[in-house]
């Protein structure tokens, strides 16, 4: 399950089923296959507080199926969501048994189901409609894309896409850029070595805070620029900054930096490194171009950032951290910033003069210690500051 709900401020009546369907893509981004949707109504008049999708089970399985219906309440329920329109995407023996299940299962825990729907071929059938005046046997026919209601939500921004998968490929590099992918990120790893470098022969004590004072500048700059409109064209550029956000002191300060009035600014800005990103520095773009994404309420861009990070490194904590989140089905709301640019700065300054005096410790008791007694370690083991990891959220 993703949550896939977007919320934009534009204000619509879907008054009818064949609104409804034609709703749901510019909600999810993409048209759905095979798939239960759930939109969760609140307030009055109802109005949409949150939307998701799940894969239908096929051939269906009860087990699974239950599941499904107890985690699409328990979204609800977390929300205090009381009002719910199912809808069935697909042939009737696979669609069916999903929907009867998560129906009753969503009315036992107090959830008002307005209506239940399934659309396969163009056409769509209410389960809780039996009279064949307005519900007849062989459905009614539905184009979502050429209803009222879909213009306008287009002209509100809200694209779709064909499907899911094609969602996902615009999170791609482009064809044919593979060779250029891997020719500016290596040169862009030789001015990170570069300036290491300089450090160590200028005698600096830690040379790689060279690579982190760089790599923020080089990013607040870039935030700066998309969010006055602008963007960065050059593929080296790009590769410049994914190959920064690999250290986590950089990627940290980018996401403390995620102010939610520029979501959509910094959609494009993340979207735009994460394609020019060689595999091995995709997951802090990706990850950052999932939380602005969950900010923004488009669940569905930011499941798919989040699927691109984790196909490059599954034991990426922030992304692994965001997955948890969509798999709950937690709000934009919860998108919250998890610490103001200066706090991160704040801590890992803490962090590293920890370690600092764990490690001129270590040197004194070295030169001061005693041989060991028998049957006992002989060397000093690492003290807690030096195991201890920065704390902020990262691989």
């Amino acid at each position: 399950m993703r949550n896939t709900g977007k919320t934009p401020k534009i204000r619509l009546s879907a008054g009818s089923p064949e609104a409804v369907l034609a709703i749901v893509p510019h909600l999810l981004g993409f048209y759905p296959e095979r798939s239960l949707v759930v939109i969760g109504l609140s307030g009055q008049p109802s109005h949409v507080s949150v939307t998701f999708r799940y894969d239908l089970p096929d051939p269906p399985d009860a087990l699974e199926i239950a599941d499904l219906a107890e985690h699409g309440a328990s979204v609800l329920s977390r929300q205090q969501i009381h009002g719910a329109v199912l809808i069935g995407y697909g042939p009737e023996g696979i669609a069916v048994p999903v929907l009867d299940v998560v129906m009753h299962t969503l009315e036992l825990t107090g959830v008002e189901v307005g209506e239940v729907l399934r659309a396969d071929g163009g056409r769509y059938w209410s389960l809780l409609c039996d009279s064949p005046e307005c519900c007849p046997v062989e459905g009614r026919p539905y184009d979502p894309g050429s209803h009222p209601v879909a213009a306008v939500m287009s002209d509100a921004g809200l694209a779709v896409h064909p499907d899911r998968a094609a969602l996902a490929r615009t999170l791609q590099p482009r064809p044919g850029t593979a060779e250029q992918v891997r020719q500016v990120t290596d040169t862009a790893r030789l001015q990170l070595s570069q300036l290491v470098a300089q450090g160590l022969i200028a005698g600096e004590s830690q040379p790689h805070l060279r690579v982190a004072r760089t790599g923020r500048a080089a990013v607040q700059q870039a935030i700066k620029m998309y969010r006055a409109g602008g963007t960065i064209g050059r593929a080296e550029r790009l590769a410049w900054l994914a190959v920064l956000l690999a250290d986590l002191r950089v990627r940290d300060d980018a996401w403390a930096r995620m102010n939610p009035s520029y979501r959509h600014e910094h959609c494009r800005l993340w979207t735009d490194v994460l394609r020019a990103a060689a595999t091995e520095f995709v997951p802090a773009p990706a990850s950052l171009l999932a939380f602005t994404a969950w900010q923004s309420g488009n669940g569905a861009l930011a499941a798919c950032a989040v699927d691109r990070a984790l196909e490059a490194d599954p034991d990426y904590s922030m992304a692994l951290l965001l997955d948890q989140a969509l798999q709950a089905g937690l709000p934009p709301s919860s998108a919250r910033l998890p610490m103001t640019p200066a706090e991160v700065a704040a801590s890992y300054g803490a962090a590293a003069q920890k370690r600092s005096v764990s490690r001129a410790r270590s040197r004194g008791k070295g030169r001061k210690r005693r041989p060991a007694p028998k049957g006992r370690a002989g060397g000093p083991r690492d003290s807690a500051a030096q195991r201890r990891a920065a704390p902020q959220a990262g691989r």
